[in-house]
């Protein structure tokens, strides 16, 4: 890719993850990448334009990552053990969660949605659906080989993402991303993930 092109992409992914794609401007771009505006028209027709390329790779990353996690469950079936959904876990909290690049998107999706129906969309697809629709295979995976005792499903891929969202809006989705906030995250995921498989096996 075009060194100004990518250098335009990152400099438009920063702002719009820090202030929201709408409080940003062509000129606001241009003063980070010190270009003039008519190099960004170079590249991009409008501001539209970068933000859906940014979201296109975006898409790309967490489509190949969820199909990494699906390929995981699908070959995993008869041997299935909690130690290897807290690996899965790892993988989506590291992978995708904490990712510096798609962390900025979904910081951007978590400004824009209020107001933005296409961002509504997006932010609704990847932050709840496709993670719910993983998790509840997975739950219903737990069921089948008996780690679980029979439970709901969809009830306990809920019961178990809710707070894993709590700790994402809270450490991740607040601002600038830091070692310490990735820190303070992991710590209580995982504490949490270790108190629903406690509880669990009580049911």
């Amino acid at each position: 890719m075009n060194e100004t092109k990518q250098k335009i992409l990152n400099a438009a992914l920063d702002l719009f993850s820090q202030n929201g794609f709408s409080a940003v401007s062509i000129r606001d771009i241009c003063k980070v990448v010190d270009i003039k505006e008519s190099s960004v028209y170079y590249h991009f027709k409008n501001k539209q334009a970068i933000l859906d390329e940014l979201l296109q790779h975006f898409e790309s990353i967490a489509t190949d990552l969820m199909s990494q996690l699906e390929q995981a469950l699908s070959t995993t079936q008869k041997t299935f053990e909690v130690n290897l959904f807290k690996k899965i876990c790892d993988c989506f909290f590291e992978k995708y969660l904490m990712d510096e690049y798609c962390n900025k998107i979904m910081r951007l999706l978590s400004i824009e949605h209020f107001s933005n129906d296409e961002m509504q969309k997006i932010y609704d697809y990847w932050i709840f659906d496709k993670p719910l629709n993983f998790q509840t295979k997975v739950f219903s995976l737990l069921v089948s080989v008996g780690i679980i005792k029979t439970a709901d499903s969809k009830y306990l891929a809920v019961k178990f993402y809710a707070p894993i969202y709590l700790f994402m809006q809270r450490w991740l989705f607040c601002g600038t991303l830091t070692d310490e906030h990735k820190q303070f995250f992991r710590e209580n995921a995982y504490k949490h993930i270790n108190n629903f498989f406690k509880e669990m096996a009580g049911i």
